[in-house]
């Protein structure tokens, strides 16, 4: 089951979570938390579902079909966060993976900023897996004022041992946190699975120039469908990684902005290539 906005473009959002689960052989149970107005270029407005509307439309479902795994994105305010942590916690044995879209609620200024804060205090104690970039990870560590070389594409990997933020995030309750778009050694970008004790996997991968709408939520959605498949985590944030990896290698530009992965480049003749 996913939750998340409704993205017209389908770069991001539930579109991109349906496309993506489906490509990777799982039958996907949209939930919609809030709608996107936004182009190939940006979001323009955010309009949250009301909280009610996500319970039915969860709970409903989840009284219906067995649900081998959660992936939560965007939720649209507070109440709706609140609210879907109460029903994720009735469900702990399925695993729960967190891409926080931040990008959405920065958009909404003040609410944003509360919408984080929700998300750090009531799903992240729940999460499997919380995957997103070091600026993000600052933001949900509560470090806003994280330094701009930290927050920047080309920051390095931090050392889980000594790095506040990482400590922060376990310290809430999160099991393995992947830490995407570090800049590698020439021309590679490195992404980092960490756990409670320090690194577990470390994967190199070619450097794609531009930037790409949905990528974190290819990534994020290919690592739940992984999971409901029955892999052991490692293995399938690595699944999950050569599948977007793969997606953003034969992506295309749908619109004026940005580039959307190919989901289903498999169904149209295109190998995978070299990493």
């Amino acid at each position: 089951m996913c939750l998340s906005a409704a993205d017209a473009t389908a770069g991001g959002g539930l579109a991109a979570e349906v496309l993506t689960l489906a490509s990777m052989g799982c039958h996907p149970l949209p939930v919609q938390t809030a709608a996107l107005v936004r182009d190939t270029r940006g979001i323009h407005e955010v309009w949250p579902v009301e909280p009610e509307l996500i319970v039915m439309q969860a709970r409903t479902v989840l009284e219906d079909v067995p649900v081998a795994a959660f992936k939560l994105g965007f939720c649209g305010s507070v109440e709706n966060v609140a609210l879907i942590a109460e029903i994720l916690s009735d469900y702990p044995e399925v695993p729960l993976v967190v891409e926080p879209a931040l990008q959405a609620a920065v958009a909404m200024g003040d609410d944003g900023d509360e919408i984080v804060a929700a998300l750090s205090d009531l799903i992240l104690p729940q999460t499997t897996l919380l995957v997103a970039g070091y600026h993000e990870l600052c933001l949900l560590a509560g470090m806003t004022e994280a330094d701009e070389d930290d927050a920047d594409e080309d920051a390095v990997v931090p050392d889980p041992a000594s790095d506040e933020v990482l400590a922060r995030l376990f310290g809430c309750g999160t099991e393995f946190v992947l830490l995407t778009g570090a800049r590698g050694h020439g021309p590679q970008v490195v992404n980092t699975l960490f756990g409670q004790d320090g690194v577990v996997r470390t994967d190199a991968w070619s450097y794609l120039q531009g930037s790409f709408l949905g990528a974190g939520t290819t990534l994020a959605a290919a690592a739940a469908a992984a999971l409901a498949h029955g892999m052991a985590l490692p293995e399938a944030v690595r699944e999950a990684q050569e599948f977007t990896h793969h997606a953003l290698r034969h992506a295309y530009r749908a619109g004026m902005g940005q580039p959307l992965p190919d989901r289903f480049f498999w169904a149209r003749g295109k190998d995978g290539g070299d990493d």
